[in-house]
């Protein structure tokens, strides 16, 4: 897994929209169809994060049980295990968030290769310092933080001697609307940590904020992934599907094609209508041998392989080294 290079890192989040094999199989095939370069589950058990008197009371899931919600959708070990190797079959990196202790002792069981810690966790220290202390790389979501609660959740994790630490801007709310998304946040963690990766986790509808997010300069962009937008649960109506997430997918390649090098000069392409489409010092009559152009001699038109517009007054005064005609393009050995 690298996310410090200049492809994009696309995550599709499957947790929480699938509870039998053959839905997460069917997810990790169209993920792999769009081109993304990882899933990524939720590892919890109901016992270990919610008590019985938490409640959700959000637009996705209305109020209700947090402990009866987690409790349905949770997925147990040997169901993780078929779904990290048949996605490590399809070329996918794969990994999780892990909600405890126990969760993380688990998907090393499993060999995952790095952690996405969920913004529930983003002021868990103990939480983090365990995961951290691991030395895999750690994607690290910051909704409902304060900058200053970044700054020690990072300063623990990179205490542990973990540099291998990305950022992602992200809001919970779900769906999150666009007044609330705040994607100059993303400059705010760029220069608050700039030797770290810093992404965004989206949950707006739609696919507009993560291409964004790109053109911001996200290295890691998150979405969650279904196979059906109607499908009942809490994150369906949120996520991608295989059509918006291949959408996705190749309008942030494009943008990394068109990205360039940031080098502020002529392009390849520009090479002929430079000569063409620019403009020179032109005759609009003509000059015979010795006499000395005038201003009225002389106009400004493409194209631009003569005496340049910037040297005007250095050719006005100036006689004529031959016999010179209407519509010639002056240059500088035209000239006496």
């Amino acid at each position: 897994m690298n996310w410090n290079r200049h492809k994009i890192y696309i995550i599709a989040e499957i947790g929480g929209n699938f509870t039998t094999w053959e839905q997460a199989a069917a997810l990790v095939d169209a993920a792999k169809e769009c081109g993304v370069d990882a899933v990524k589950l939720q590892t919890y058990r109901a016992e270990t994060l919610s008590s019985k008197k938490a409640v959700f009371d959000m637009e996705n899931t209305g109020v209700t049980s947090q402990y009866d919600l987690f409790d349905a959708y949770a997925i147990g070990e040997d169901l993780h295990r078929r779904i990290f190797t048949y996605a490590k079959q399809r070329g996918l990196d794969i990994f999780s968030s892990p909600s405890h202790q126990s969760d993380v002792d688990m998907l090393e069981r499993l060999g995952c290769d790095a952690y996405k810690t969920g913004s529930d966790d983003a002021v868990n220290l103990p939480l983090l310092r365990y995961i951290a202390a691991l030395g895999k790389p750690v994607i690290y979501a910051s909704g409902m933080c304060t900058l200053d609660e970044v700054r020690r959740s990072v300063d623990v994790m990179l205490a542990q001697g973990n540099r291998q630490i990305a950022i992602l801007h992200a809001i919970t709310a779900y769906p999150t609307h666009p007044e609330d998304v705040n994607l100059r946040a993303i400059h705010t963690l760029q220069e608050a940590f700039p030797g770290l990766a810093v992404g965004y986790s989206d949950h707006t509808m739609g696919i507009t904020a993560c291409i964004c997010a790109a053109a911001m300069g996200a290295q890691i962009l998150e979405k969650h992934f279904t196979y059906d937008k109607q499908a009942q649960g809490p994150d369906h109506m949120h996520s991608a599907d295989p059509q918006e997430m291949r959408r996705l997918v190749e309008a942030v390649r494009e943008f990394e094609v068109m990205r360039g090098h940031g080098v502020k000069m002529p392009a390849p392409s520009e090479r002929i209508t430079r000569i063409n489409n620019r403009k020179s010092i032109v005759l609009c009559r003509d000059v015979k041998a010795g006499e000395v152009i005038g201003r009225d001699a002389v106009d400004i038109k493409r194209p631009g392989y003569g005496i340049a517009p910037a040297f005007l007054e250095q050719v006005i005064g100036r006689r004529a080294g031959r016999d010179l005609y209407a519509e010639d393009v002056l240059r500088f050995e035209d000239l006496g």
